[in-house]
């Protein structure tokens, strides 16, 4: 069980606003503001170098609780300001020559596949995407039957930023382990809300980032290279944290994952990361995910009743993010009235999962996220509103 009264005392905003864009960016809990403005302040007392040194135990800790959120080894978890930066230490150190091919998905988002289409005009890589089901979510069987010689990597984004669609990770991890391809996860959207096991779903590297469902602060992210894959990986950047100047003409890169940083970082917001990971471990990730599909089924539902509204979402079970739109009302304006109702929800471009949104012809979407700390009534009275806004 989640103790709702407690964690929304730890969530101040949460008793004069209706927050349900989590998929953007999460209230915080206050374990982690006080965490950051703790060190901050140590900072301003005895300078940034001695504060490092004095929570130098802490700040190592949040490896271990990362590596306990992903059930990875520590020594398989970088810390990294974002998560974009870590989806991309990953996918740079991989190698491509002309013809190699890179499967994705049709809602890969847009700061991955400007990447492909990079490294494709570089190399003459060629990118190939898997086509959707029934469901919408990604066809396993397609994937299979792409799969030849050329294949080196298979990179997907697990839950797409434009929508409840939850890809079939694991399903697709057994098909690159079958065929030993290296496997590249975006988990931005899924850690924090549901059970994230990178055993289990058998990727090869994983990035997420803190802000999001982990209620983490902005500027923060993580990424999970398995050991095997990590020691044929040569970072795309270095400095001398992650590969020491051994002597004049010789680095040496480090053993764990952390040859992906580098020497200089926020040391506060990474204690924030940490605290958020131990605030949601606490709860239990088994029961976040309940809670959030449970509310996030109940916004579903309550939407499904109002005349010129429209569900976006895919998938046989969406997750935490509910996509809509209304006829004859602009998602902006929509964000707009909520806003000023005390709701907050976001939106969701099409330029940020284009193939997807070119597929179904999808317009601006409204992004609505609702987390555990999220009560039925708030759902209720996001309905509410929404129903107020129908066309008579």
């Amino acid at each position: 069980m989640i103790d709702i009264d407690r964690i929304r005392a730890d969530t101040p905003a949460a008793s004069r606003l209706t927050y349900l864009h989590n998929a953007g960016a999460a209230l915080m809990p206050t374990t982690v503001v006080a965490a950051m403005k703790q060190h901050i302040d140590l900072e301003s007392e005895i300078g940034g170098y001695a504060a490092a040194d004095r929570e130098s135990g802490r700040l190592d800790a949040v490896y271990g609780s990362v590596a306990r959120l992903l059930n990875a080894a520590r020594d398989e978890i970088a810390l990294m300001e974002n998560a974009t930066v870590a989806w991309q230490m990953a996918f740079y150190a991989l190698q491509f020559r002309a013809g190699d091919r890179i499967l994705t998905a049709e809602a890969e988002y847009a700061a991955n596949y400007v990447a492909f289409l990079q490294v494709a005009k570089r190399t003459g890589a060629v990118i190939d995407v898997v086509p959707s089901d029934a469901n919408g979510e990604l066809d396993v069987h397609a994937l299979e039957r792409m799969i030849d010689g050329r294949v080196k990597l298979i990179a997907i984004t697990w839950v797409p930023t434009n929508g409840g669609l939850v890809n079939p990770a694991a399903a697709i991890g057994r098909i690159a382990r079958t065929h030993g391809i290296p496997y590249l996860l975006d988990a931005c959207q899924a850690v924090g809300q549901m059970h994230v096991d990178v055993a289990a779903i058998g990727c090869d590297m994983l990035s997420a980032t803190g802000r999001k469902f982990l209620r983490g602060p902005r500027g923060t992210g993580f990424l999970y290279v398995r050991r095997e894959l990590l020691q044929q990986l040569e970072p795309p950047m270095i400095d001398h944290f992650a590969a020491p100047w051994v002597c004049r003409n010789r680095y040496q890169l480090r053993d764990d994952a952390r040859r992906f940083e580098t020497w200089e970082n926020n040391y506060a917001a990474r204690l924030g990361l940490g605290a958020a990971v131990d605030y949601a471990l606490a709860i239990g990730i088994g029961p976040i995910e309940r809670r959030c599909r449970l509310l996030a089924d109940r916004l579903r539902n309550g939407l499904a009743d109002i005349t010129g509204l429209t569900i976006r979402d895919l998938g046989r079970t969406p997750g935490a993010i509910v996509s809509f739109t209304m006829e004859g009302c602009e998602a902006d304006a929509i964000v707009s009235s909520a806003a000023a109702a005390g709701i907050t929800v976001g939106a969701s471009d099409p330029s940020s999962t284009r193939i997807d949104a070119e597929v179904r012809a999808l317009p601006v979407v409204v992004r609505a996220s609702p987390h555990y700390y999220n009560t039925e009534a708030e759902i209720d009275r996001l309905v509410a509103h929404m129903a107020g806004l129908a066309p008579r």
